[in-house]
């Protein structure tokens, strides 16, 4: 909640266009006391669309258009910067917003009405799949990522959905959110033929009491999405209320022991506007002048937790991801593997729209992923033989696959990248940090003199649209 760069937004704002009206909106809304943080005419809380409707005299119940959102940029890997072309990542899909599950500690539950309540702006399959019918032929894509917090809780309009992509012969892959209990849901056939390539599931806690994980068995389940080629982010909270220095360790080898394909750990952090943030206030167990702005839930703890101090929270937050990293390897190894493991299951599927994705997905195997892997294994064979090992075992198999050309290939880019990642390692040691670019959205735009001038844009990150 960086609240410092709004407010400076805002005194820009008023510096070079004065008559200007300013409308806040977003995550920061929720910080108590936000009107007089920053100098804005209004602070809108909530559904941003329907109130923007309103405010210009618009029908806000008329029907949604969809923007063009790529969701990533600026990817780099190995000391690299991936090349991106038009159609390389995935459009963002917004299905709805907020999550009836109503965890405490989340910030998007709780913006959106909290436990019960979402936001849909596309309730049927068809609706959604006319959206990505639409993104798939404006940004070229065949691959997207649905930003909503538990896609699969809503079971009709993805099945729904399904029989669309059916019809259509459409042979996307979709990244999504969901829980353990909404995964469970479904079969594993359905998954495969719905696209479903990456899930983030939070897996909290083996001892946390929060509903969408109630009766999962999540260690077993992440073993049979791997095996069906879908990639799982795990996200686990640090510093629950039942966490203390004599169980804490124990919790995140049971996190690591999932060995899903990425893990993000978390700690546990009443961000403004939580049921959590109120039940700590409430109990005085808020900390004070913690920077709003460092409230990210990688930093320290912003409360006062029962067992483990602010110092020690950051340093159980690094244990667990470095030891994650020790048992289970680096992410694109995991990635490697759970590829192969789906592209090798499916090659020879009856549906020809299942083996078009999978082989999609498995392309850049043979060739940059199985180099990345030979600089993965070279970098850890000292430091940690047996990941490099396991590493080594995913690059042979590659090579089996996909033959001479992916060892040659290997041969020639696997010591280039070995020696890009070793620059890379030096240049951050040094300092050097990386920086997102400005990115401007416009719509119903007119451009004036005054405008043009006061504007300076990243051109490839400039959209617009009505």
């Amino acid at each position: 909640m960086n609240v410092g760069k709004v407010r400076e937004m805002c005194r820009m704002v008023r510096e070079l266009s004065p008559q200007s009206t300013i409308v806040i909106g977003g995550h920061v809304t929720a910080i108590p006391g936000i009107e007089k943080m920053v100098d804005a005419d209004h602070i809108v809380r909530g559904d941003g669309i329907s109130w923007m409707r309103r405010f210009l005299g618009e029908d806000d119940s008329a029907p949604i258009r969809h923007p063009e959102i790529v969701s990533g940029f600026g990817a780099r890997t190995l000391g690299l910067k991936l090349p991106i072309t038009k159609g390389t990542t995935a459009a963002t899909i917004i299905p709805s917003v907020g999550c009836p599950m109503g965890c405490n500690f989340c910030t998007t539950s709780a913006f959106f009405g909290g436990k019960g309540k979402y936001l849909n702006f596309y309730d049927s399959g068809k609706e959604l799949y006319d959206v990505m019918c639409e993104m798939e032929g404006k940004l070229d894509v065949k691959s997207f990522f649905m930003m909503d917090e538990n896609f699969l809780l809503h079971k009709r309009r993805a099945l729904e959905l399904l029989e669309h992509m059916k019809t259509g012969h459409k042979a996307w892959s979709l990244y999504v959110f969901s829980s353990a209990n909404a995964i469970s849901q479904y079969t594993m056939r359905e998954l495969v033929e719905l696209g479903v390539s990456w899930i983030w599931m939070g897996l909290e806690s083996p001892k946390s009491s929060y509903v969408k994980l109630h009766g999962a068995d999540t260690i077993a389940l992440t073993r049979e999405l791997r095996r069906h080629g879908i990639k799982l982010l795990g996200s686990t909270i640090v510093g629950l209320e039942h966490h203390s220095p004599e169980n804490i360790e124990a919790e995140i080898e049971h996190a690591v022991s999932h060995d899903t394909d990425f893990h993000q750990f978390m700690l546990y952090t009443p961000v403004p506007g939580t049921p959590l943030y109120f039940e700590m206030k409430e109990q005085g167990r808020m900390l004070p002048d913690v920077n709003l702005a460092d409230i990210h839930g990688q930093a320290e703890f912003n409360f006062s937790h029962a067992a483990i101090s602010r110092e020690d929270s950051k340093r159980w937050l690094d244990f667990a991801f470095r030891r994650d990293f020790e048992r289970n390897g680096p992410s694109i190894y995991r990635i490697c593997r759970t590829t192969l493991d789906g592209f090798q299951r499916y090659k020879n599927d009856a549906d020809s729209r299942v083996r078009e994705r999978f082989a999609r997905e498995a392309r850049a195997l043979s060739s940059g992923y199985a180099a990345a892997l030979w600089a993965m294994e070279r970098h850890l064979r000292k430091s940690n033989a047996i990941v490099a090992e396991k590493v080594r075992e995913v690059r042979v198999e590659i090579g089996r696959e996909y033959g001479w050309v992916s060892r040659a290939i290997v041969s020639m880019l696997g010591p280039y990248l070995s020696w890009t990642a070793r620059r890379e390692g030096r240049r951050l040691a040094e300092g050097m940090t990386y920086e997102p670019p400005t990115i401007i959205e416009r719509r119903n735009w007119t451009v004036g003199e005054v405008a043009a001038e006061a504007v300076i844009e990243t051109p490839e990150l400039v959209t617009s649209g009505d």
